[in-house]
């Protein structure tokens, strides 16, 4: 099925170097869970099941917002984020029922979509930085990993605009279908390789990633406006794994500090 065109200012931007996209798997959920599945997707609309769950009730989104607010999140804007995006509609048929568990997800091709807290955390920590603070939202965005493109949706409602880069022509074109509503956003989709970062846009005031690597790339840094803080899941040894890492550029230099201990894909480079 051809997919539909966004109906929101999304422009597309095609790497040089791109290849063939490779097939994915999407893992499917236990027998109990298919059944269910099976009724909701009775319900859907197209490839969502939304009203044969109730998962389209604000009611359903805001449990999970309280659970976020419980385990420590406190930012209100993302907090707002959390509870006007229908996470539901960015996972497969077959997982809706566990789309507002606490739980990161397959979306196919090796990837997946990681846990609200998760989410929510580095959303937070974006929003702690110099320029964040002053201007009460994340300015402009640069995303690494778009994958289905929920997180991507709810930086647009955090930032002023929004870049999103991904490696995988898959996802690139499911989130391109997923970001179809939301028309009123300044969300640039780009379909590459997010470890070269999107220059034509920067500087960026936030920079997110959603995989993890060894080592930053220096294209992120070199697109980091000063004042602004990147966010990104990194290696460390000494720490026995992933860690999310802070990088903020002050006028001096760049001040990096550790934080949660995380669990992302790795972080790859070119485009499939």
């Amino acid at each position: 099925m051809t997919a539909r065109p966004p109906r929101f200012p999304v422009a597309l931007d095609r790497m040089i170097g791109a290849a063939k996209p490779a097939a994915g798997t999407t893992l499917r959920p236990q027998a109990p869970l298919q059944h269910a599945a099976q009724a909701a997707a009775r319900h859907a609309c197209g490839r969502h099941a939304a009203s044969g769950l109730g998962l389209d009730s604000a009611a359903v989104r805001q449990r999970m917002v309280q659970r976020l607010r419980a385990a420590g999140v406190r930012h209100e804007a993302v907090l707002q984020a959390f509870a006007a995006v229908e996470r539901h509609r960015f996972v497969d048929t077959a997982l809706v029922i566990q789309a507002y568990e606490d739980t990161s997800l397959p979306i196919g091709l090796q990837q997946t979509i990681s846990k609200p807290s998760v989410v929510a955390r580095m959303l937070c920590l974006l929003a702690e930085g110099a320029t964040a603070r002053a201007q009460g939202h994340l300015g402009r965005v640069l995303e690494i990993g778009t994958g289905c493109g929920y997180q991507a949706a709810l930086l647009a409602r955090v930032g002023r605009s929004v870049v999103s880069i991904e490696r995988l022509k898959g996802l690139h074109d499911k989130a391109r279908e997923n970001l179809s509503g939301h028309r009123d956003a300044d969300l640039r989709l780009v379909y590459g390789d997010g470890r070269l970062g999107h220059a034509p846009r920067a500087p960026y005031d936030s920079i997110v990633a959603a995989a993890g690597g060894d080592d930053l790339p220096p294209a992120w840094l070199e697109q980091l406006a000063v004042g602004g803080r990147l966010v990104a899941p990194m290696h460390d040894a000494s720490r026995g794994g992933q860690v999310l890492l802070v990088v903020d550029r002050q006028p001096e230099g760049l001040v990096r500090h550790w934080h949660d201990a995380v669990h992302f894909v790795p972080l790859k480079s070119g485009a499939e």
